[in-house]
């Protein structure tokens, strides 16, 4: 196990390394100058290589990339070039939006989706299963931010049960919780018919294995095989899709953020494009991959708790 564990953590390691580079490389290769957007069109050129080595874009490339990753290392994500705040400070701030909002979104698309999947399998061919497939077809089909737009015509204008927009802060808990319920049903519906199919296919292939017909010749129903048997080990491949797609919703919901004014990290990727402000780019992006590939190692360790032949494969 440790040995796996190494070679996983190397891997990591490895990624992160060449994420970081490809990161720097697309961000600075993006047309426009930060400083000369910063001052405008009629900016003396003086003034521009003034505010460039204000700034730090003076300096190689090269030295600014391990600037950038040595700092990343202790903390420091380094100083918005617009807001002249710390990045680190602004990403956290940002944090508790998307992190809870993810989260939420994660809990009710499992919620509906392990449900859902087992009673498909459970009736597969049926009219169960037929009416959860197509209402997954629907889910998959259906743009987020179209199905956004509707709750907040439904729920927010029309019946007016919630916030149609912004985010009160935490002090206030419960208008919080309440102001990131649509975006989370949002960014939940996808997701849920995603794994609801992950789910059905998962069980119906357990369910066609010997133990499952072990389990039943010692007496037990197809119900309590389903529940005691069935659906811990259909849950393995289901653990892998829960832990993408909070990798997902925590880095994808830049568009649902705009739609519900969430000030966020999504919206923070989103203005400091417009703005140039490539540091905060940078260092959002990088926070944002090293969750993914954080939250993909974590699940290969759970695959081998579960799985101990994947060890031995490794």
């Amino acid at each position: 196990m440790i040995a796996y564990v190494f070679k996983r953590l190397t891997a990591l390691i490895l990624s992160l390394a060449v994420a970081s580079l490809v990161i720097f490389l697309v961000v600075e290769v993006a047309p426009g100058d930060p400083a000369s957007y910063m001052l405008g069109i009629n900016a003396q050129p003086d003034t521009v290589a003034a505010l460039r080595a204000e700034l730090g874009l003076d300096v190689p490339k090269t030295q600014r990339y391990l600037n950038w990753v040595g700092g990343m290392l202790v903390g420091d994500f380094g100083t918005s070039y617009t807001y002249r705040s710390p990045v680190s400070e602004m990403v956290a701030d940002r944090l508790w939006i998307s992190l809870p909002l993810a989260l939420m979104a994660l809990a009710l698309s499992t919620l509906i989706a392990i449900p859902a999947g087992v009673l498909a399998a459970a009736r597969r061919g049926g009219v169960a299963d037929a009416g959860v497939m197509s209402a997954t077809q629907f889910g998959v089909a259906i743009p987020n931010f179209w199905f956004a737009m509707l709750l907040v015509a439904l729920f927010a204008i029309k019946l007016r049960w919630f916030p149609s927009g912004g985010f009160p802060g935490w002090d206030e808990p419960a208008a919080a919780f309440k102001s990131l319920t649509l975006p989370a049903i949002a960014l939940a519906l996808p997701q849920a018919a995603i794994l609801t199919r992950v789910m059905r296919s998962s069980l119906i292939d357990i369910l066609g294995e010997d133990f499952m017909r072990t389990a039943r010749a010692k007496g037990l129903s197809r119900r309590q095989a389903l529940w005691r048997h069935g659906l811990r080990n259909a849950l393995i491949p289901v653990l892998t899709i829960i832990g993408l797609q909070f990798s997902f919703l925590l880095a994808g919901a830049i568009i649902i953020e705009q739609v519900f004014f969430l000030p966020g990290l999504g919206r923070l990727v989103f203005q400091s494009i417009s703005q140039r402000d490539l540091i905060v780019v940078e260092s959002v992006v990088m926070l944002l991959v090293f969750a993914v590939i954080t939250v993909n190692f974590l699940v290969d360790l759970t695959y081998a708790i579960a799985d101990p032949r994947l060890r031995r494969r490794a």
